[in-house]
């Protein structure tokens, strides 16, 4: 059990540390669209690319925090 947390603690991490060359995402930013990524996009981590295109995918299924961060153009 305590390796299946740690991997959910790796993974997350891994699923939002690197944005865009220049970018950085806030705290704020991964925990609004952490859940979601979880929740919907399970199947693309650790691939943050892939996980990116899936939450704009699943952009109506999103929490208001999550899609405000993506309508602010991150």
């Amino acid at each position: 059990m305590q390796k299946l947390i740690a991997l959910g603690f790796v993974l997350a991490g891994i699923a939002f540390a690197a944005p865009a060359p220049g970018q950085s995402y806030t705290d704020e930013e991964r925990q609004a669209c952490e859940s979601d990524a979880f929740r919907l996009c399970n199947h693309a981590i650790p691939d943050q690319e892939r996980v990116k295109a899936c939450l704009i995918t699943n952009m109506s299924k999103l929490t208001p925090a999550c899609r405000r961060m993506f309508q602010r153009g991150r």
